[in-house]
């Protein structure tokens, strides 16, 4: 085998140090241009031991350039992104605005940095790749970090002067009837790699006849970041969230152990690894779920057309004043305002198309008063088929900010709603996205003992906010929209999130200031001890993960 020559990409100049303090000493990461940084003859030994699955990562746009040029399609497919090392799903997370100058790889550019790619990455087929690369990281004082899709929405899956060990080719997916941990029997369930995307794993449980809770994203990889943040779902208030549902892991931890993760093994990172924060924690190669029979039911698309924000907002209180007509039918929606138009995709389990209707009905009779119904359509579908998406649509720049919003809100200030969606409107957010996921049964499941923040539990929807840009846009403009929602959108949603309100960890603000109460709440003290038995080199540490304060901040801009 061939040796491998690696470079050091960035000047030193430009490299910003991820350091933390403890009792008065200072530490950092190891980082190219340091005596301790692995030299080419080091490298050269990890490619060995693991087969020759090193790779050193490159921006996407880079990717694209030096294999001929990316098509449109390519670009925005987050199947072609999750094949390629350094690539993310929101091309931002890849940039490095903050260092002096700034490291940026843009499409098309002439000149490109290697921004907050790592520097190389470990295309790990086995556990013991896993382990090999982990222990490296260790020993080298690398910064580590992990990707299964790309997914990730807070940039948590890339990091500037890293080792990457991606899990994309973990693609095993094993059916069980009779699962059992500790000896009991839990029933149906399926043990799924590290790499399998979501629209794959729906279609191969609908030839077993089984459905699982899964997100509506294609290429989320349901054992990845997905559960460790909770995992929500249209079918969460039927069957709950997904992190309710999980039943075991395999797990790499930093002293680059194998694991078995669950009820009976390791309670306490069992406890974490549902809820707590995805990239904290180890390195996932496996989680097992419970499955159900499969089912029909009725997708419905509505899509309505107002003259102006003000009556969007009417019909967003028209809705509020109706979300709990559907808790009987356990409906998951995803309902999206701009400006002028209304979109509302429903779920309905286990009911006709003409059932389905019947129960709109009440809802839609009364919005009309407020907007013009210019869409209308109800398929009666297997359920796999209802939540499999081809692929996602991605490859542009934004960040998003979120929050819950409790069902007390709903049954008390229904009013409220309207006018919050009215001021977001008017304030320049280009679309509001809702989702109810929550209620019935993520209500029921509070007796669970996992670390999903306690909020979901007595949350009705989950109301997510993106501010995008185009490459075009100058520095300064892209660091006011990436604190859009801190600055200006979070004071009005608060008016129906309550202070301080709750997140979906997976679906947020990187920038929250209280990222402690905001994604983990009363959680974080016992998330904080089990990571530092776990983990007490803080080897795995994201962006508003937990003990990410005890770093500098520079190293998690994106």
């Amino acid at each position: 085998m061939a040796r491998l020559t690696f470079l050091v990409f960035e000047q030193l100049s430009a490299v910003l140090f991820l350091c933390v303090s403890f009792t008065g000493a200072h530490f950092c990461r190891t980082v190219p241009g340091d005596p301790s940084f692995p030299s080419d003859e080091e490298w050269n030994t990890l490619n060995s031991s693991i087969s020759g699955r090193l790779a050193k990562a490159v921006p996407s746009a880079q990717f694209c350039d030096t294999h001929g040029d990316c098509t449109d399609a390519e670009w925005t497919s987050a199947s072609f992104r999750a094949d390629i090392p350094g690539a993310m799903n929101f091309v931002n997370w890849e940039q490095d605005f903050e260092s002096i100058p700034p490291s940026i790889c843009l499409r098309n550019s002439t000149n490109c940095g290697q921004g907050n790619v790592p520097l190389f990455a470990i295309l790990a087929e086995s556990v013991e790749d896993v382990q090999i690369g982990v222990a490296f990281s260790s020993t080298h004082n690398l910064r580590l970090a992990v990707k299964a899709s790309g997914h990730d929405l807070l940039g948590r899956s890339t990091a500037r002067n890293s080792l990457l060990i991606s899990t994309h080719k973990f693609q095993n997916i094993t059916f069980a009837e009779n699962f059992t941990v500790g000896g009991h029997n839990e029933g149906s369930a399926v043990t799924v790699g590290s790499g399998v995307p979501l629209n794959t794993l729906y279609q191969v449980a609908k030839e077993q006849g089984k459905i699982l809770v899964g997100g509506v994203a294609a290429t989320v990889v349901a054992a990845g970041g997905y559960i460790q943040g909770g995992g929500h779902s249209v079918l969460s208030p039927l069957l709950g969230l997904a992190a309710d549902n999980v039943l075991e892991f395999e797990v790499v931890t930093a002293n680059s152990t194998y694991l078995k993760v669950n009820e009976k093994q390791n309670t306490d990172l069992f406890w974490a690894l549902r809820g707590g924060g995805a990239g904290s924690w180890g390195i996932i190669v496996s989680a097992t779920f419970r499955t159900f029979p499969t089912f029909n039911a009725t997708l419905s698309q509505v899509s309505m057309v107002a003259n102006d924000t003000v009556a969007i907002g009417s019909i967003i209180t028209t809705h509020a004043k109706h979300i709990f007509d559907w808790d009987d039918l356990h409906v998951g929606q995803i309902f999206t305002a701009d400006a002028h138009t209304l979109s509302l995709v429903s779920y309905f389990s286990r009911i006709s198309s003409d059932d389905a209707a019947a129960a709109l009905k009440p809802f839609l009779d009364d919005a009309e008063e407020f907007g013009q119904i210019v869409e209308q359509q109800f398929n009666e579908v297997n359920i796999n088929d209802g939540v499999t998406e081809v692929d996602d649509v991605v490859g542009s720049n934004g960040v998003v900010g979120s929050r819950l919003i409790p069902a007390s809100a709903y049954r008390d200030h229904p009013d409220a709603f309207g006018h919050v969606y009215t001021q977001l409107l008017d304030a320049g957010a280009a679309a509001v996205l809702g989702l109810l996921v929550a209620g019935g049964k993520v209500s029921e499941n509070a007796r669970i003992d996992s670390a999903i923040h306690p909020a979901w539990r007595t949350a009705k929807t989950h109301i997510i906010l993106a501010n995008t840009w185009d490459d075009s846009t100058s520095l300064s403009n892209i660091s006011s929209i990436q604190n859009a929602f801190k600055d200006s959108q979070l004071p009005i949603l608060e008016q129906i999130a309550g202070s301080p309100g709750a997140a979906y960890s997976n679906e947020a603000d990187s920038l929250e200031e209280d990222f402690k109460t905001t994604f983990f709440g009363p959680n974080y003290p016992r998330l904080e001890h089990i990571k530092r038995r776990y983990d007490p080199k803080d080897l795995f540490i994201v962006a508003a993960g937990v003990r990410s304060d005890k770093w500098t901040k520079t190293d998690f801009a994106g």
